[in-house]
């Protein structure tokens, strides 16, 4: 978990930010941070958290939002706060980096679901634009339904496409979280290889596991078949 003063950066991105309140000092019901964001970049997309409420407050630069569809942008010394379950988005809206301040409540689970993902991102295990693999990305939404989802594509074609994925995903060793990343213990991880995401040798040997009955089944089915019977027998 991250402290107060902490600097937490994901090299795939460049997000930066600097924690003002760490949420073991406020009990998990508050999560501070100060986010560096650079020119032409945003957020996750269009999103909503079920359960929790954020509050933005510009430092410098010019944030562009879109709050319950309606877009406006913001100063430095504005405020904007988005209530739980409103969908909203926000990007950097000007030439220059800007600075945020952002005050989640409550924050550890969307604490949990953050350090998640920048550790992936330091392991390598996401792509260009810091996305995890389809897989991980899967279980994350099951995991963390409760944190956030995206307005695009409807929810339950959502639910419907990554619940059949997630079960897949968590038969080749994926986890929806990792004490490696967030510091939290979970003693159905236990194991060297628990802690983390799987290893690509893991993830083979799982999917060989899967698909190993299935193949056995197919041939057994195949082989049974009578033969066609000779002309004149």
């Amino acid at each position: 978990m991250s402290k107060a003063g902490d600097t937490i950066e994901n090299p795939i991105t460049g997000e930066r930010v600097v924690v003002h309140v760490d949420t073991e000092d406020s009990g998990g019901g508050l999560l501070a941070v100060e986010s560096y964001v650079r020119p032409g970049e945003t957020a996750v997309g269009e999103h909503v958290h079920p359960a929790i409420e954020e509050t933005f407050e510009v430092v410098s630069g010019r944030v562009g939002f879109r709050i319950d569809g309606r877009e406006s942008v913001a100063k430095p010394g504005e405020r904007l706060y988005v209530p739980a379950g409103t969908a909203h988005d926000w990007w950097n809206a000007g030439e220059e980096e800007a600075r945020v301040v952002v005050e989640v409540r409550p924050g550890e689970r969307f604490e949990e679901m953050a350090l998640n993902l920048v550790g992936l991102a330091q392991d390598g295990r996401t792509d260009a634009k810091g996305m995890p693999s389809l897989l991980q990305a899967a279980i994350f939404a099951r995991e963390f339904a409760d944190v956030l989802y995206f307005t695009r594509p409807p929810l339950f074609v959502q639910r419907l496409m990554f619940g059949a994925l997630a079960a897949t995903a968590r038969i080749l060793g994926y986890r929806g979280s990792y004490p490696k990343y967030t510091g939290y213990s979970q003693p159905d991880l236990s194991g060297a290889e628990g802690v983390g995401p799987p290893s690509g040798a893991r993830v083979a040997l799982g999917a060989l596991a899967v698909t190993a009955p299935l193949l056995l089944a197919s041939l057994s089915l195949f082989g049974g078949h009578a033969s066609p019977r000779s002309p004149g027998r």
